[in-house]
């Protein structure tokens, strides 16, 4: 162990995360093989589930003074159990009341326990606005109380969040640089500029996020708000009567449609279709999280109706395998920054310069343009 280090490296991946700790793990073994040893870094953690649907949680090797990172994906519904006889799908909070359950297991003996919540358990439920719960922020107080010191999440659906824990570690990561380097790799034909590229917000709750986006990669940015209908309540909420655009001409542009995540999707193919119909050349949907909550017909039409180009989504959540198959689809793989977050915080050392990629864009946006200009020049003589 190095000096500087907290504590033996562990990380427990939670039910469903196991490919995903697996390929975090491999980037582990090899930074940091030593004599040629791979050792893994992976704790052998079950939850088992009795018949009734009760369930435990189980470490099989002891925890005293390791420095534990537990990756846990709540929103897997493609991990399944038996209860009385049925298959039943491991909801949200069933995902959350296993978490509690090896943090639990630990019992005070490990020396730092981290939690990697890629998407946070009822992070929409993040404000009070009547006689309603207010979920995320209990969670965040009840794992604080159990003793997690730090809980790294992606995205969050509102920063703000981490007032309910002002004196304990909340890091929000944003996936702003393997986002772009993905659409350079998926369309390498691109031109991310002021000329040939917007960035749009779908609403106002996604400006932030936009705003970062066209901050360093200097395009214009436009928003669209959401006009709802207050006087009624449709499945918790108030409908959307329509999408109102905010923002300059997009004739012959591209235009990048950025949020946190994709729930049904009925929002963001409005938005593309607005775009297509106020002259968008391309429109690419760039969204942490892509939950399809209402399955992908409605995607697959509007692929094929050219009402967008591209989805670009993270794995950091559970995806149909059938998602990954489809042309409309562009993965962006987030194992190696997870690796590249534990790995420094394991070191003790300082993570603000994987939090603001700002340097690793420019030099992405420099290498994207020669390369542009390389084919270009070739394309021309050829001609």
């Amino acid at each position: 162990m190095k000096d500087n280090q907290c504590g033996d490296l562990a990380v427990i991946g939670m039910r469903g995360c196991e490919r995903f700790t697996t390929q975090v793990d491999n980037y582990l073994k090899d930074w940091r093989r030593r004599g040629g040893e791979e050792k893994s870094f992976i704790i052998d953690a079950d939850c088992p589930r009795f018949g009734s649907g009760e369930g435990k949680g189980i470490i099989h090797e002891s925890m005293r003074g390791k420095d534990v990172y537990i990756i846990c994906d709540t929103f897997n519904y493609g991990v399944t159990y038996k209860m009385y006889g049925m298959t039943v799908p491991m909801s949200p909070d069933d995902h959350y009341a296993d978490l509690k359950r090896i943090i639990a297991a630990i019992g005070g003996k490990a020396r730092r326990i981290t939690v990697i919540m890629p998407m946070l358990y009822e992070g929409r439920q993040h404000k009070k606005s009547s006689r309603e719960s207010l979920d995320c922020a209990l969670m965040l107080q009840e794992l604080v109380a159990m003793g997690v010191s730090n809980i790294l999440t992606f995205d969050a659906h509102d920063s703000r969040i981490s007032n309910a824990i002002p004196l304990s570690g909340f890091d929000n990561v944003q996936p702003t640089y393997q986002m772009i380097k993905a659409l350079v790799r998926a369309v390498p034909d691109v031109q991310i500029d002021k000329d040939h590229m917007a960035i749009i917000s779908p609403d106002e709750g996604a400006m932030s996020r936009c705003m970062y986006y066209s901050s360093v990669l200097g395009l214009d940015i436009g928003m669209f708000y959401k006009r709802r209908n207050y006087s009624i309540v449709i499945n918790g909420r108030n409908p959307i009567e329509a999408h109102e655009y905010l923002g300059q001409d997009l004739h012959g542009k591209d235009a990048i449609v950025v949020d946190d995540m994709i729930s049904s999707g009925e929002s963001m193919l409005d938005v593309c279709k607005q775009l297509k119909e106020r002259g968008a050349n391309r429109v690419f949907c760039c969204a942490t999280f892509g939950l399809f909550t209402d399955g992908f017909d409605k995607f697959d039409q509007a692929f094929k109706d050219g009402v967008f180009d591209r989805v670009l989504s993270t794995n950091l959540i559970y995806r149909r395998p059938e998602l990954l198959k489809k042309p409309l689809f562009v993965d962006v793989n987030m194992c190696k920054y997870v690796a590249y977050l534990i790995d420094t915080l394991n070191d003790d050392a300082t993570i603000s310069s994987l939090l603001n990629p700002v340097k690793r864009i420019q030099a992405l946006m420099e290498k994207h343009r020669g390369e542009l200009a390389s084919q270009m020049k070739i394309d021309f003589d050829e001609k």
